[in-house]
């Protein structure tokens, strides 16, 4: 903390939040993996350095877009000095292709979040164009997809429509970049907040293997579930123990440890195009 009385504020599935001043909090992101909703007892290492060496480089290209609450990336790699956002109860969800819980809701209703698709569409489709389908915030349990009326009555006509393009805007912004490096965003989330002058601010992490299925698209074969980018190494072989998904969870194997360690460097590095050794160097060359 190098030497600041640093307040305590939060912990997360993966993060800790400090106090710095009145205006400035210190997002530290460490190497916990949760699987299911669980924090596993193992680590998996430099994952934090990932996802805030990700978040970092996606921060520094989108400010046009929308500004966001990163003022500084620290020496360990790890750390973040943010501004602090009193932050809004939406998750800002866009999908491009048809997975997760959407797939779910598709195949249930032939709808996600009040949008109506066509009938026909297989698992990890692509869908006709990226649609907006936020979700509520559950402090325990799942988090539940909204429609439009229901995500109004959150945060108002307004804020619904501007968080919706500013949402869409992300997305396809990344959605392009990473096409051109062979990789397909499939679906992400983004949060968002309003700082102190009441202005819209994007804020947590952005577009890392955690928030976003990126799907290498070499691979691409819709009909089922896709190869990614992520802890699906972790998920399946917490599956196949018979675990029952409640807490606590198993040890993982060092060859699960290792094989999903490789699947974020490789992410962090086919995104960036930066070695990650160059990173752990020194953290800022990613806002470069």
């Amino acid at each position: 903390m190098t030497g600041e009385q640093a307040q305590h504020l939060a912990s997360g599935k993966v993060r800790e939040i400090f106090a710095l001043d009145a205006e400035r909090v210190l997002l530290v992101a460490s190497d916990r993996i949760s699987v299911f909703d669980v924090v596993l007892p193992t680590d998996i290492p430099d994952k934090g350095r990932v996802l805030t060496g990700i978040s970092g480089f996606w921060f520094g290209r989108t400010r046009e877009i929308v500004p966001n609450h990163l003022l500084a990336l620290r020496s360990d790699g790890r750390s973040s000095e943010c501004k602090r956002l009193e932050m809004l109860p939406l998750e800002c969800v866009v999908r491009g292709y048809l997975a997760g819980s959407g797939w779910k809701d598709y195949q249930r209703t032939g709808r996600i979040a009040g949008h109506a698709l066509p009938p026909g569409l297989v698992e990890s489709d692509k869908l006709p164009g990226p649609i907006f389908t936020p979700s509520t915030k559950a402090l325990v349990g799942h988090d539940e997809t909204v429609d439009r009326a229901q995500g109004t009555e959150l945060v108002g006509e307004k804020r619904y429509a501007q968080l919706e393009q500013v949402s869409l805007a992300l997305y396809n912004f990344a959605a392009a970049y990473a096409a051109k490096r062979g990789i397909l965003l499939a679906d992400s989330k983004f949060e968002l907040g309003l700082d102190t002058e009441g202005a819209l601010v994007l804020g947590d992490e952005l577009l890392t293997p955690d928030s976003s299925r990126f799907w290498p698209a070499d691979g691409y074969q819709p009909g089922g579930p896709q190869s990614s980018y992520d802890k699906q190494p972790v998920r399946d072989w917490t599956e196949a123990t018979g675990w029952d998904k409640t807490d606590p969870g198993p040890e993982l194997p060092e060859d699960v440890v290792a094989s999903t360690r490789a699947r974020y460097v490789r992410a962090f590095e086919r995104l960036t195009e930066i070695p990650f050794d160059d990173y752990l160097a020194d953290p800022e060359v990613v806002l470069k």
